[in-house]
């Protein structure tokens, strides 16, 4: 029988909203970290390290509308240094419709318009990212909602009395729809992405502080680390861990 890969907390959110965060200790406890232009193979249908493209193939899809407009004012003030793509974006529009209330940014030459590539002087990766390097900023405060949570993913579920669980763990394959299982990579299941200096929950705490609130965050890291420091350690994530075999059972004639 194959036991549980996965190991969770739940907190419950203070005050008279019926809700409580579900958190997936286990990736929390992961050394993922984003190997964008460091071997980070993409997400196409074949390795293609050399595009440098990572997860912005497909642009960036938005359901908020105050998030589309930020992204729209930003984008005017982006220099010439900063995006590569500066005028199609700006004639174009960097949305494109993806359906009632929902936007994709506009992809040009096989992905997201705000992907500076290899060639500029700047080097590949988000104008948007680079933006809020140039000024100070964290990227959370400049890129589109999906981009700077990735590879973290919330989904809230009704429950039966009446409350809400909101579940906090990886953006797997199935994040992504139906395409996701095409991709011939992705960052979660590669073990190349595990060798960071620290938990997900320290380096991505700007993040999660985001996600789930300073309260939330607080608790939930308190508790991380006990577990990392004096408790029992957290179940590894499967991507962690060495698989071994064992001796092959020889049959005899």
């Amino acid at each position: 029988m194959v036991g549980p890969t996965r190991e969770w907390i739940t907190i419950p959110v203070a005050g008279k909203e019926k809700r409580q965060w579900q958190i997936d200790v286990t990736f929390m406890a992961s050394s993922w970290h984003c190997i964008f232009g460091q071997g980070c193979q993409g997400v196409l249908t074949e390795p293609a390290p050399e595009l440098v493209h990572g997860c912005c193939s497909y642009g960036a899809y938005e359901s908020e509308k105050k998030v589309k407009e930020k992204v729209e004012k930003l984008a005017k003030r982006l220099g010439d240094d900063e995006w590569q793509f500066k005028e199609i974006g700006l004639k174009k529009g960097v949305w494109q419709s993806a359906g009632k209330e929902e936007w994709r940014t506009r992809l040009h030459e096989d992905a997201c318009v705000f992907l500076n590539r290899p060639g500029f002087e700047a080097g590949p990766g988000c104008a948007l990212h680079l933006h809020a390097l140039n000024t100070g900023r964290h990227f959370s405060d400049t890129k589109p909602t999906v981009c700077w949570q990735l590879p973290l993913r919330a989904a809230d579920r009704d429950e039966e009395d009446d409350s809400v669980t909101s579940v906090l763990s990886e953006f797997g394959r199935d994040g992504w729809g139906e395409g996701g299982e095409e991709f011939a990579w992705w960052c979660t299941e590669a073990k190349e992405a595990f060798t960071g200096a620290e938990p997900v929950y320290k380096s991505m705490e700007p993040e999660l502080r985001k996600m789930l609130g300073d309260s939330v965050y607080e608790e939930m890291a308190k508790y991380m680390d006990i577990r990392m420091t004096s408790g029992p350690p957290p179940m590894p994530h499967p991507a962690e861990v060495q698989v071994s075999l064992g001796r092959t059972r020889v049959r005899h004639p």
